[in-house]
């Protein structure tokens, strides 16, 4: 069992990627080979509409730009799980979670209305971090998960699980920058009861895809 994590996070360990760690904890409880990935290391950018990996003579599911993100998408095709986190900002995934989607994703779309080229199966797990109350998640983000879950998953073709993390605590001292509609004190109390089962959803999550 392989599967890959990637942090679509520019930060290395702040709550993305503690809890992306969690998920890799509880895959390799399970058994799995991991790989993680810190996705802002890499240089790419989004889709080119070269469309290489649409001519007659082309390997599918490949994607052709020579870069670094190319690569991944291999590796990430022949895996068994795929685990992605990212903040979301101004009510969306990164953008560099949006360039790896538009990549991975176009690649193996068939224009020949038969379904994707892929027909392997890969399980997909989302985790999203956002300073937003869970409140502000159910009503306005949950639909742009729920689309994401949904399209990723007709690609991929395997199970699918997603776990969000509200009212995340954004720095360790709120008094070093212009943050004034937050209360410090409350966000450290939520963080410090909430954040644990968030990791421990996170390390659920990565077991039960991996195995």
């Amino acid at each position: 069992m392989k599967t890959m994590i990637i942090n679509a996070s520019p930060r290395k360990s702040w709550n993305t990627a503690q809890m992306l760690k969690a998920a890799r904890a509880g895959a390799e409880g399970a058994g799995a080979e991991v790989e993680y990935v810190d996705l802002y290391d890499l240089d790419f950018v989004g889709c080119h509409s070269c469309l290489a990996c649409k001519r007659n003579e082309a390997e599918r599911c490949k994607c052709y730009w020579n870069d670094d993100l190319s690569p991944l998408i291999d590796r990430i095709l022949k895996a068994d799980a795929l685990i992605i986190g990212s903040p979301i900002y101004f009510g969306e995934p990164t953008s560099q979670f949006r360039a790896l989607l538009e990549r991975l994703l176009f690649c193996m779309l068939s224009y020949n209305g038969d379904g994707p080229y892929f027909q392997g199966k890969i399980n997909l797990g989302l985790i999203f971090t956002m300073n937003a109350p869970q409140e502000m998640f159910e009503t306005r983000m949950k639909a742009m998960s729920e689309g994401l879950e949904k399209m990723m998953g007709n690609f991929l073709r395997g199970e699918t699980r997603v776990v969000a993390a509200s009212s995340t605590l954004q720095v360790t001292d709120y008094s070093k920058y212009q943050m004034g509609m937050f209360d410090p004190e409350q966000r450290k109390a939520h963080h410090e009861e909430q954040f644990p089962k968030d990791l421990a959803a996170a390390e659920q999550l990565g077991a039960e895809l991996s195995k």
